[in-house]
């Protein structure tokens, strides 16, 4: 089977829709097709996702309309665990050869193509082989490399916590929207600069306050309101980051650190507007 690196995936009402599609067989010529219900059950069991699945209460649905159930109530009520299951979803079909043509379980072309479409405007490539993987960040410049931050800040403003690492970069996200910005303005920034001098540079370059005054506008007070939180998010990420991987350590509650990624968030899609 061909696995995804990743633990979770970008989820929206697009990738949804194009999901349901995947594993619809109702209409199949060839009559039903793996994944089956009892496989689509086991990937839902190990994304924690069980109480979500309507075909518990006794009345079975079809698959599709199974997916449909079980993503749209985790993307309003446990949108990591949600993010789980659509890469367990597309590992499973993967793995049943739903993505190789000649196989008797591979779905149509263009469901591949929709579902391929739905996850690049998130920032992730799925292959012609169904391998999904995030977009390497390292690889691209200018206005790819801004979509691709945009991207990442919509899925950290929806609170989830990988999006706080950039994919390739060896970066957080605050870290590489305001070295893009720096680069577009300037075409360098300073790799040696500690983050309050490199963000701080980053606002100033795309006309946003950075520092205080005792004359300041209520606009200028609120982007200095946001460089400040951006300031502490990344002191909480220096002192607590794990360094493997993880945003934030364990002493780090679930939700101070849903709160630290949103803030990032926040303050990156500040710097990208002004950018723009």
């Amino acid at each position: 089977m061909t696995r995804s690196k990743q633990e979770g995936a970008p989820l929206t009402d697009a990738v949804i829709a194009a999901l349901s599609h995947l594993v619809d067989d109702s209409q199949s010529p060839t009559g039903k097709r793996q994944p089956s219900h009892s496989e689509i059950e086991d990937q839902i069991r190990r994304a924690g996702l069980l109480h979500a699945d309507p075909n518990q209460s006794g009345r079975p649905i079809g698959k599709a309309k199974r997916i449909r159930a079980v993503l749209h109530w985790a993307i309003e009520n446990n949108i990591e665990a949600g993010e789980r299951f659509v890469v367990l979803l597309v590992s499973l079909v993967c793995g049943v050869g739903g993505f190789r043509q000649g196989s008797p379980n591979f779905v149509d072309s263009e469901a591949i193509r929709d579902l391929q479409d739905a996850f690049q405007i998130e920032g992730f490539n799925l292959t012609e082989s169904g391998e999904l993987l995030p977009v390497v960040l390292e690889d691209l410049s200018g206005r790819s490399l801004t979509e691709a931050l945009k991207a990442y800040v919509r899925r950290a403003r929806r609170g989830v916590l990988d999006a706080a690492l950039v994919t390739g970069t060896g970066k957080d996200l605050l870290e590489a929207v305001a070295a893009h910005v720096l680069v577009e303005r300037f075409g360098s920034y300073p790799e040696t600069a500690n983050f309050p001098t490199l963000l701080g540079q980053a606002f100033v370059a795309v006309s946003l306050c950075a520092s205080r005054s005792d004359q300041l506008s209520p606009h200028e007070q609120l982007d200095l309101a946001l460089y400040d939180l951006a300031v502490a998010v990344n002191r909480l990420r220096n002192r607590e980051g794990s360094g493997h991987g993880r945003p934030f350590e364990a002493s780090v509650t679930p939700a101070q650190a849903r709160s630290a990624v949103q803030s990032m968030g926040l303050v990156a899609a500040r710097l990208l507007d002004a950018l723009a």
